[in-house]
């Protein structure tokens, strides 16, 4: 551990309650968190903190057994808004003059599933629920459940609950299996499944294939040829995906960047697995468009050396040979995959590589994202050029943001599209 030396931080403009944003995913959004009455509900302030920095509205409703766990003025500090422990003259469960987007039960009880799919609506939570499914029922609003509960009550009575409210339209958020017990998933996976649920993207529901990070080459059993890239790019354009509601899947090669575990994904340790994995999800998937930023290795060598190759004697010859040019192969199998690809290049000017991605553009691929490794040193962060047939060329600078251009061009062009998934 680092000492301290003992200053104050440094000023903020933040006020004390304040949140810093990560994304407008849900800006403008009104959010329900309702809290029951399990110890994970001391985990709640937390859950709307993290709703505020997709940019949410958030206002609790708490049952008198979650308050054994939480306290309203925690809840009030992390939503700033009153929390609702009771029902009033104001029939705050019904919500008519300021009604909400979705509605998170978080964490969700073996007893309020069961109510809720029952139909009883005894309490603050279970009526404001109740409301709720009249409004999802008119496709006026979203209704996520986060259950959470000991492993011995997923019992069958819960899971026809849980069948009978999925079948219904409620979200049902996955938990964290652990330890014999359904616990609450991470704050930001469930902020995610609020984004997607509410999201009003054109990329709603479309299948999308993401690649990115390094695919190593085997010299021997131990050692491999590799590249410096992480992945992070990829894993940036697959979450922009995914919180746009996209049905995303990323295929990452390993490297020195996981990616959050609620993401679907699947990593490759070697160039022959990503290449193998491209074309089995590609076969067994309808995918509408590949997004390919995986640093693809360009050369292997000729033969694998068995075993080790023994440390401190005389020097292997180790001969390469160029691997398949991936995208070429997905291109001429699955013509009508719309496709993005990348270009990276060193020591050359903007101009040359401009004109290099205008090249691969017109082999009909729908845009190339193209960038030179001296900009990223001069400005410490990656540099990207969106190059299109049909728009001026775009700059954007770090990696955040180069996921939201791409994602931003994909769903202005796939508005006019009608897309059979």
């Amino acid at each position: 551990m680092n000492s301290w030396d003992f200053q104050p931080p440094p000023e903020s403009t933040l006020g004390d309650r304040q949140v810093a944003l990560e994304s407008t995913h849900l800006q403008h959004q009104r959010i329900a968190l309702l809290v029951t009455g399990s110890i994970a509900a001391m985990k709640a302030p937390l859950i709307a903190r993290t709703l505020r920095r997709q940019g949410a509205d958030v206002v609790a409703f708490v049952s008198q057994e979650a308050l054994r766990y939480t306290t309203i003025d925690a809840l009030e500090w992390s939503t700033t808004n009153p929390v609702i422990t009771k029902l009033t003259a104001a029939a705050e469960h019904l919500s008519d003059d300021n009604p909400f987007s979705a509605y998170l039960v978080a964490p969700a009880t073996y007893n309020t599933i069961n109510k809720i799919s029952n139909g009883i609506a005894d309490g603050v939570v279970t009526a404001a629920l109740g409301s709720a499914i009249g409004r999802m029922e008119q496709g006026k609003t979203q209704i996520l459940l986060a259950p959470t509960m000991h492993g011995s009550l997923h019992n069958s009575i819960l899971t026809e609950s849980l069948q009978k409210l999925h079948q219904m339209g409620v979200g049902i958020i996955p938990p964290q299996i652990a330890n014999g017990k359904n616990n609450l998933p991470a704050e930001k996976a469930i902020a995610c499944a609020v984004c997607r649920a509410v999201s009003s993207s054109s990329l709603k529901n479309i299948p999308i294939l993401v690649t990115g990070g390094p695919t190593p080459v085997p010299i021997d059993n131990i050692r491999r040829l590799t590249n410096r890239f992480t992945g992070k790019l990829g894993t940036c354009i697959a979450e922009e995906l995914y919180l746009r509601g996209a049905n995303v899947k990323l295929i990452l090669g390993q490297g020195s960047y996981l990616p959050p575990s609620y993401l679907p994904q699947q990593i490759v340790t070697t160039y022959d697995e990503y290449l193998t994995e491209v074309m089995k999800e590609l076969q067994q998937q309808r995918y509408r468009v590949g997004i390919f930023s995986a640093a693809v290795a360009d050369y292997q060598p000729e033969q694998v050396f068995p075993g080790k190759i023994p440390s401190g004697g005389a020097i292997q010859t180790i001969n390469l040979v160029a691997t398949q040019k991936v995208i070429a192969l997905v291109k001429a199998k699955f013509p009508e995959l719309g496709m993005i690809t990348f270009k990276y290049q060193e020591n050359i000017s903007h101009e040359e590589l401009i004109a290099i991605a205008q090249q691969r553009l017109r082999q009909g691929y729908q845009m190339v994202v193209a960038n030179r490794g001296e900009e990223q040193v001069e400005l410490g962060a990656q540099v990207a050029y969106l190059v299109t047939q049909d728009r001026e060329l775009q700059k954007v600078i770090g990696k955040d943001q180069i996921a939201k251009a791409i994602v931003d061009y994909l769903e202005t062009t796939t508005r006019s599209i009608e897309f059979d998934c």
